[in-house]
């Protein structure tokens, strides 16, 4: 079941959207692969800190944030990955790693990559590692209002391995 915070928020908003159970998985693209969503419409959550600030990177499974696209395009001073213990205490309902996207109940801006907002739908972790919403990403962005920008990138296939390929 979604968060308490987070089904009740689309419920109040009357903002229709699917609950897909899965096994326990813990990769946005792992996710993708066992509900047979496609990894563009996947949406994961990275957490980032933008000028000290908390703050949410929204993009497709199968890519990465691109760091330095992201601190340039928000017009940010410093960036870096935010460590678990900086925002585990923001999500007490969720599991570390499947918090979902939705900035506005955690008082964090959120931005999302340029190519998941060309989406019709999303679907994004509910709160657990077994567990998705699946929502139009027009009530996304009419609920969430991120900043839309460009800074995800294909990982590089070198760094993945063969196994990947």
């Amino acid at each position: 079941m979604p968060t308490k915070k987070l089904r009740e928020f689309l419920d109040d908003q009357g903002i229709k959207y699917v609950t897909i159970s899965h096994p326990v998985a813990y990769t946005a693209q792992e996710i993708a692969s066992v509900t047979h969503i496609s990894r563009k419409e996947m949406a994961k959550t990275v957490i980032v800190k933008i000028d000290n600030a908390l703050a949410m990177a929204v993009l497709p499974a199968s890519y990465e944030v691109d760091l330095s696209l992201l601190r340039a395009a928000a017009g940010a001073r410093t960036i870096s990955l935010a460590k678990e213990a900086e925002f585990k205490d923001r999500f007490p309902e969720c599991d570390i790693g499947a918090m979902p996207p939705f900035g506005n109940l955690y008082e964090m801006a959120v931005y999302v990559d340029e190519s998941l907002a060309k989406d019709k739908d999303i679907a994004f972790n509910a709160g657990s590692h077994n567990e998705l919403l699946q929502v139009s990403y027009a009530d996304f962005e009419r609920l969430v209002k991120p900043t839309v920008l460009k800074f995800a990138c294909l990982p590089d296939v070198e760094s993945l391995g063969a196994w990947h390929l």
